[in-house]
């Protein structure tokens, strides 16, 4: 029995199950709709699709480095209770998806999913992990560095850090830098700066805060009568403060007080016997900025009762 794409969308829309499963399962079917939806139900698609509509915000944002490739990966995978997140088979997931971000250097979330392990698909491994945990689950995000790249993970996977170096051969790989990076990844972790340095603040985001900043010195009654040299030094000295906050490289270091980040490193580098230098970060936090989904328990067992 021959079928059309309007067959293809129709099922889809029965389902929720992607388009390409749904023709497969048209053409294993020969066209009968009843039976392309018993095809996909006993292929665990309609199930999994009905779970894909559920939110994802729990889960784990792990970090890794392999230290023979000189590759790091930070990546967030999303489940929807933190029961199933701390399930072995969840975590195996992670590592699995991380490792082949290590290996294929895939561009995106999208491409990563159409990368192959043992002849499956990422987003084929992705649907028979949901059959099995029982939840939605979704690859999120990842960042892949290559180079000197030490990882720290929080909490059992509640924040994921990956920090890259740029170093020469002597600091290259040493025990001092790798003692550095976990450093500077719990404080990063700790205190979430927002930028590296400086220079990496936007312009438009240093000109805000100086309006910010001079209003506030404006409106105080006793800065009325000084000279608008005085009210620039000012602003000056409160910027300073402004990138001592938000500023990794300019944060003071936690272990500490009395240098900063960056001399910190500069410590660990002559510790090296080299050069090193923070190139840049990323740190996730799981399920930040995902709306999740309020339930109220007493009421669903209420319905489930009657």
């Amino acid at each position: 029995m021959a079928f059309t794409s309007k067959d293809v969308m129709a099922l889809r829309e029965k389902t929720g199950v992607g388009m390409m499963d749904c023709k497969k399962a048209l053409q294993e079917s020969d066209g009968d709709m009843d039976k392309a939806l018993d095809y996909l139900r006993e292929k665990g698609l309609a199930k999994q699709a009905k779970k894909a509509t559920r939110v994802a915000a729990e889960g784990m944002a792990y970090a890794t480095v392999d230290y023979d490739k000189k590759v790091g990966v930070v990546v967030e995978v999303n489940s929807e209770t933190d029961f199933a997140a701390k399930s072995d088979k969840f975590v195996e997931f992670v590592k699995e998806v991380a490792q082949v971000i290590i290996d294929q250097n895939p561009a995106d979330v999208e491409a990563l999913m159409a990368a192959t392990v043992n002849g499956q698909t990422m987003a084929d491994i992705l649907r028979d992990k949901v059959m099995v945990i029982g939840e939605n689950l979704s690859v999120r995000r990842f960042v892949r560095y290559e180079g000197d790249c030490v990882a720290y993970v929080h909490g059992g996977g509640r924040i994921g850090v990956l920090v890259k170096f740029e170093a020469d051969a002597a600091a290259s790989g040493s025990d001092a830098l790798i003692e550095c990076g976990k450093d500077v990844a719990m404080q990063i972790a700790a205190l979430n700066a927002a930028y590296l340095d400086e220079a990496s603040v936007p312009a438009d985001v240093v000109a805000h805060e100086k309006e910010v900043q001079l209003a506030l010195i404006k409106n105080d009654p006793k800065n009325a009568s000084k000279p608008e040299a005085v009210l620039e030094k000012m602003i000056i000295g409160k910027m300073r403060k402004y990138f001592e906050e938000i500023c990794l490289v300019n944060q003071a270091f936690v272990k500490d007080g009395n240098i900063n980040v960056a001399q910190y490193v500069e410590q660990q580098a002559k510790i090296a016997g080299g050069a090193m230098t923070l190139a840049s970060f990323v740190r996730y936090e799981k399920g930040e900025g995902i709306q999740k989904r309020e339930d109220d328990f007493a009421s669903e067992v209420a319905s489930m009762v009657k």
